[in-house]
């Protein structure tokens, strides 16, 4: 699909007239009907512009074969944009004609192009990649085709610069979507290893990845202790970095992102119930979030110094797998006590923390796990839990959220959890004892691992990672906190 930006339409067969509603909608409407030919009455009478209602209407003249008019509600955000667009075009790939065009002229729109060609882009995506009973049916993405968006020509420059930026953000947060959606049996530590190695080689950003002995000589006890439980499958430790310093008239901030890798997530010798055991291998969401945000912030050329760090490992069972009651080392020197080995994703985090704080020391520290089904009890699946012990960082993260769409929600970090942590013969235990404020404490456990850092935000994401929609019938990937987290870095 080729994206032109333009101030006049080029012989579309089919115009999308996304429209408010507002006191503007009925002259607009007239407008439309006068340069379709239609009835102006009859439009009146059926649209009113409500958040993605769709009316297709067939035209009289000679070329232009169809108009779709596309609500926007009446005060549409940056995630209203896309997911009007997604939906759109998603449901309708297959019967568009090749040449469409967006006339955002109407409802002047042209400030919000990058969220609708965002939204055009992520409509390519398909779960059922691996499906062998597919139609060759003709599809608006994978044909020749041309998508014209018509804004007044004095914005044709910016547009073109929005444009570009959501089409790119879109096609990293498919390529994390697919990754996150990938079987364990396609997508294991050394595969994502090689993933990342990849995006680094394409997008210009340097890659370091430590195998199992080296993971062991580097001091990374709990990552190489969880991974033990994978034979055929060890783990790997990755780093990632994005730097811009040398080309940059002033210091860049240096920012670090930690996300939770599990392959796939068993939970070990304490083994999870087979109902959704299946959607354990979305459990690297919180990698698929770093690596995205690198490659996006890396192609965007963002003028800020990026470190990622990725503990990936499975968590399976077998003879070496960690058992209740076992006692670890980890890279920071502080002792883990194992209560459960379902709760691994904060003992690889440990690690993760540990390196990056002690390596790089990074101005922010920025962690990104599904970590809790606490967390989804106590927000279900319309925002990720925020816990930071930085007021000024949580503040910008929740406003970015709000503005992104990727919406977060604040829990308290107080020091009256800590004690649900404490063990009696190691620094620290893994789980409380007690089944209630499993997110606060998850994070109490992570804050040990920082040593000392004052400006760390830890998100929980398990309830946003992988979610319901109109796009599948199970669970499936959402990219969640690309755009988060890239809307923040821009912003910086």
């Amino acid at each position: 699909m080729k994206i032109n930006i333009s101030s006049q339409l080029n012989s579309p067969q089919a115009i999308v007239y996304p429209l408010l509603d507002n006191e503007e909608l009925s002259a607009n409407l007239v407008k439309i009907a006068g340069e379709a030919g239609l009835s102006a009455d009859a439009l009146q009478q059926d649209f009113k512009a409500g958040l993605k209602e769709i009316l297709p209407l067939y035209t009289a003249q000679k070329d232009l074969q169809k108009i779709y008019l596309i609500g926007l509600g009446k005060e549409p955000k940056q995630a209203d944009f896309i997911k009007v667009f997604r939906s759109f075009f998603y449901k309708h790939k297959k019967r568009l004609p090749l040449a469409v065009g967006i006339d955002l002229n109407a409802s002047k729109l042209e400030t919000s192009i990058e969220y609708i060609i965002n939204g055009v882009c992520l409509a390519e995506y398909e779960i059922g990649v691996f499906k062998t009973d597919k139609k060759a049916e003709a599809d608006f993405f994978s044909a020749d085709s041309e998508l014209t968006i018509v804004v007044p020509e004095k914005t044709v420059e910016k547009a073109r610069t929005s444009a570009e930026i959501g089409e790119e953000t879109a096609k990293t947060q498919i390529r994390i979507m697919s990754l996150v959606d990938a079987p364990a049996n396609i997508k294991y530590p050394q595969k994502m290893a090689e993933y990342a190695r990849q995006a680094g080689e394409l997008y210009g950003f340097d890659v370091k990845v430590f195998d199992e002995k080296e993971c062991e000589s580097l001091g990374l006890g709990a990552l190489v202790a969880v991974g033990k439980g994978s034979t055929e499958n060890p783990p790997r430790f990755i780093v990632l970095e994005y730097n811009l310093s040398a080309l940059a008239e002033k210091p860049l901030r240096k920012i670090g992102l930690v996300g939770k890798g599990v392959t796939f997530d068993t939970g070990g010798v304490s083994i999870k119930g087979s109902g959704s055991m299946s959607y354990m291998k979305s459990d690297m969401g919180g990698a698929g979030a770093v690596l995205g945000t690198i490659e996006l912030a890396a192609k965007l050329k963002l003028p800020v110094h990026l470190i990622g760090v990725i503990p990936v490992t499975e968590n399976c069972v077998d003879g070496n797998a960690l058992k209740p009651s076992d006692v670890i080392n980890t890279y920071s020197g502080k002792t883990i006590e194992v209560i459960d080995t379902d709760a691994e994703g904060r003992i690889i985090l440990a690690d993760g923390l540990s390196y990056i704080k002690k390596v790089y020391e990074p101005e922010v520290i920025i962690d990104l796990a599904t970590l809790t089904g606490n967390c989804i009890a106590a927000l279900g699946y319309n925002a990720a839990g925020l816990l930071s012990n930085n007021d000024e960082l949580a503040e910008q993260l929740l406003a970015t959220g709000q503005l992104s769409g990727e919406k977060l929600w604040r829990l308290p970090l107080w020091d009256d959890y800590k004690d649900m942590m404490k063990s009696d013969i190691a620094d620290v235990k893994n789980l409380s004892s007690l089944p209630i404020a499993g997110a606060i404490t998850a994070a109490k456990f992570l804050e040990i691992f920082i040593d000392g850092h004052s400006n760390w935000a830890h998100l929980d994401i398990a309830g946003m990672a992988f979610a319901d929609s109109e796009y599948g019938s199970m669970k499936s990937a959402t990219a969640y906190g690309v755009r988060l987290l890239t809307t923040w870095l821009r912003g910086l």
